[in-house]
């Protein structure tokens, strides 16, 4: 076996082995409900743990090509992107909503995301808290963005991004049968699921490709989560009576739409490619 296919193999196998495995202790043996923090964050730090230990033991590769360089003079638009690209989607989907006739707009759910506090102030404080956390979303993107897609197809951006949001949609199957997510019905909505997280990966490689740097996709990996989905599902699906398929698929249209400019624009051009490009670095192994 070719010590990249050895690291592929073995960065596979110790996050669906170790995610999965947690998952069925904390939730069936340690009775942990899918929205816990104690259960999520093991879970969702696997796939940086099984990064790290292919990284450092697995092909000895090392660090060099792992983005994990902050960046920030260079690439300060792209940490504003990521910061306020998921407030602006979560604005383009109810818009999309409204204009479809499936929402009628009304803001004042967002006032019960945190109880006394305004609508306008708890989106203030979602924008707040995603920079906190972003570490804690290194734990998903120094696994599959980092590692995993530049790896497979030879980093070609496509059919990289294709495999790697399939192999990144079927890790997180599971969380939709241990209450994570309900879907009426589970084939549609894991179709759905993968749509959007497509698309996701889509944005995020771009963004991880012209920044160079794992902390601007982990930070607009969070703000999707802590902006763009909690605010459609609280005003679409809380407020508006739309079932969790529907959230599930209308913010994939703007990042579908973002998608397919990134797509003909050619705008996965890393931003040195007259030499190696700073986040599509050659897989190359050593020996020591």
């Amino acid at each position: 076996m070719s010590p990249k296919n050895k690291g592929l193999a073995t960065f596979l196998a110790i996050t669906f082995a170790g995610s999965w495995l947690w998952l069925l202790i904390a939730h069936f043996g340690l009775g942990l409900s899918a929205l816990n923090p104690l259960l999520q964050l093991p879970y969702c730090c696997m796939p940086a743990i099984a990064a790290l230990i292919v990284r450092r033991w697995a092909t000895r590769e090392g660090f060099a090509d792992a983005g994990l360089r902050l960046r920030l003079k260079d690439s300060w638009p792209y940490y504003l992107a990521a910061w306020l690209g998921p407030l602006l989607t979560a604005g383009a989907t109810v818009g999309l909503a409204a204009l479809l006739g499936l929402w009628r707009p009304d803001l004042s759910p967002l006032s019960s995301l945190f109880p006394g506090i305004p609508g306008w102030a708890a989106v203030a404080l979602l924008m707040l808290v995603v920079p906190v956390l972003t570490p804690v979303y290194c734990g998903e993107e120094f696994g599959w963005t980092s590692y995993l897609r530049p790896r497979l197809y030879d980093g070609r951006t496509v059919p990289s991004v294709i495999a790697t949001s399939l192999i990144w949609a079927a890790w997180h199957y599971p969380l939709a049968f241990t209450g994570y997510v309900e879907f009426p019905n589970m084939i549609s909505g894991l179709a759905s699921w993968t749509l959007s997280l497509l698309f996701q990966e889509s944005i995020l490689t771009w963004l991880y490709i012209r920044s160079g740097s794992i902390w601007v996709v982990s930070l607009a990996h969070a703000g999707n989560n802590m902006v763009l989905f909690l605010l459609t599902g609280q005003l679409l699906g809380t407020g508006g009576g739309l079932g969790t398929l529907v959230t599930t698929l209308l913010p994939t249209v703007p990042m579908a739409a973002i998608s397919i400019w990134l797509l003909v624009g050619r705008k996965w051009t890393p931003p040195n490619s007259a030499g190696l490009p700073a986040a599509e670095p050659r897989a190359a192994t050593r020996s020591s």
